[in-house]
């Protein structure tokens, strides 16, 4: 791949920091997909702009009416537009970003991908130490003891479906508005952050919680921000090194100089 000299330096940098690092984590977000061809939420040409924001009371309503909502989800009439965007994400394939996470995962390099996306791509490309907080809209979950399935296939005998583990309220794996994050998946998120010596901001401006409260963490220790982004951020300037362009170059063009460092030091003096 054909970087400019400017580039190819923060490439270089990034490599020196990820390959020194002991413990680096990746917060990811909605732009990596972008390149996959899913739609983000916000911004000028996201979901909301064009089909408005969900009621911040969705996890009340839903709460209220489980069975209700059940029966709508699984309507693909009863909101003809989300339904457009479901099929989106559903005919999309992991990029070359999230195929170099995978990569860095399986060089025992990447200790945890924190992600905020819903669309199952991380785990098509190959990644396995996954913190979904936002959830997986390929599952469900309980909201009494946060046991999660597969949602296709799944044997159900009748809606609102009732946890085989508890017997508590089944939802689907995606966070609603006004839904408190998965305990479990948050106590993990926040574990490995404080683990982390060297964090990779992925697509992500990190300015919704709790997201936003990660990267301030690891500077509280004094850890390093690596931002791969096409566009600034409101981190960027607190970033110790900024790759700016698309991820689905400048990911796998960071992997190629980490392996290129990791052989080099490898080598008997």
């Amino acid at each position: 791949m054909d970087v400019d000299r400017d580039l190819a330096d923060s490439i270089g940098a990034a490599a020196e920091l990820v390959a020194g690092a002991g413990h680096v984590v990746a917060l990811v977000g909605a732009g990596l997909s972008v390149e996959s061809g899913v739609p983000t939420f916000r911004g000028p040409d996201g979901l909301w702009a064009r089909l408005g924001q969900p009621s911040t009371q969705s996890y009340q309503m839903f709460l209220e009416d489980p069975a209700g909502w059940w029966r709508q989800y699984l309507d693909p009439d009863a909101d003809p537009a989300r339904t457009e965007f479901r099929l989106a994400i559903e005919r999309a394939e992991p990029n070359a970003g999230h195929v170099a996470l995978a990569d860095l995962e399986r060089m025992g390099i990447l200790k945890r991908t924190i992600t905020q996306n819903v669309d199952n791509l991380h785990q098509r490309a190959g990644s396995t130490l996954l913190s979904e907080i936002h959830g997986n809209r390929t599952k469900m979950r309980c909201i009494e003891c946060e046991s999660r399935w597969p949602l296709a296939g799944a044997r159900v005998d009748g809606y609102p479906p009732a946890c085989p583990e508890c017997r508590g309220l089944v939802k689907s794996d995606t966070v609603m508005f006004g839904e408190p994050i998965p305990r479990g998946v948050l106590e993990e998120a926040l574990r490995e952050t404080d683990e982390c010596d060297c964090m990779m901001l992925v697509g992500t401006s990190a300015s919704v919680y709790p997201a936003a409260r990660l990267p301030e963490r690891v500077l509280a220790r004094g850890g390093l921000l690596i931002e791969a982004n096409p566009g600034e951020t409101p981190l960027s300037s607190r970033c110790d090194v900024v790759l700016r362009g698309p991820t689905g170059e400048t990911l796998p063009a960071l992997v190629e100089r980490v392996k290129a460092l990791m052989g080099a030091r490898s080598l008997p003096p």
